[in-house]
């Protein structure tokens, strides 16, 4: 019987491996690199459904089910941020109005001469000085009446009274407190003028240039 040496041996172990799988390749830069794959690329099994593995196998390159996958675990997704917490609306602070602290009115504005009731023009400068007062927060309002030297001390008195008290009742039928405006006249004893300005006895001119004595002021007073 004719004796094989050793290199004939390697050969027929080779013929032998070649004939278990006779088509497997080893695979090259394939989804199944690193396992024992056939001509159409689909790995080899052995009869117990076993892969094999080439030298190029590494872990990266299992697949299933020849081997366990490692699972990257998806990154968690981010919480969603939380709402913000609702502003509360806080009211914005009424406006305040200017605080008006002592006006004075021209007599010759508001009444005609020698006279105590209001003129049209005069029941409109007090309508606009209402309604500031309706904006405004304030204690109480003083209406002062004056009068020019002309005439009789007693008569100045009154008419300077009949003119604060036409300007107070004006001003409450503004919807004004009453109990909140008080009115007086001071006759001639405040006049503006300065002595010796307006000289001479009753005249067109003297007359003119007494104006600024003829005068309603209103003062309106706050607590602070």
């Amino acid at each position: 019987m004719m004796k094989t040496n050793s290199k004939s041996r390697f050969v027929l172990l080779t013929l032998a491996a070649a004939l278990a799988a006779p088509a497997a390749v080893m695979a090259q830069d394939s989804p199944n690199q690193g396992y024992l794959v056939d001509s159409s690329g689909s790995i080899v099994k052995s009869g117990s459904d076993l892969c094999w593995h080439t030298s190029d196998w590494t872990p990266a390159r299992a697949v299933a089910p020849c081997d366990p996958v490692a699972i990257v675990a998806a990154a968690p997704m981010p919480a969603p941020a939380a709402a913000p917490a609702p502003v509360a609306m806080v009211p914005a602070p009424a406006a305040v109005l200017p605080m008006p602290q002592k006006m004075s009115f021209s007599a010759d504005a508001l009444f005609a001469f020698d006279k105590a009731e209001l003129k049209p023009d005069g029941k409109v400068m007090l309508e606009d000085l209402a309604k500031q007062l309706k904006g405004a927060s304030y204690d109480a309002i003083f209406v002062t009446g004056h009068a020019d030297r002309l005439g009789r001390d007693a008569y100045n008195q009154k008419l300077s009274e009949r003119r604060a008290e036409s300007v107070k009742a004006y001003l409450v039928s503004q919807s004004i407190a009453a109990d909140r405006v008080t009115a007086k006249g001071m006759g001639e004893t405040q006049p503006v003028t300065k002595d010796g300005e307006c000289k001479g006895g009753k005249s067109a001119r003297v007359i003119a240039c007494l104006q600024p004595d003829r005068r309603v002021d209103v003062e309106v007073q706050a607590s602070k």
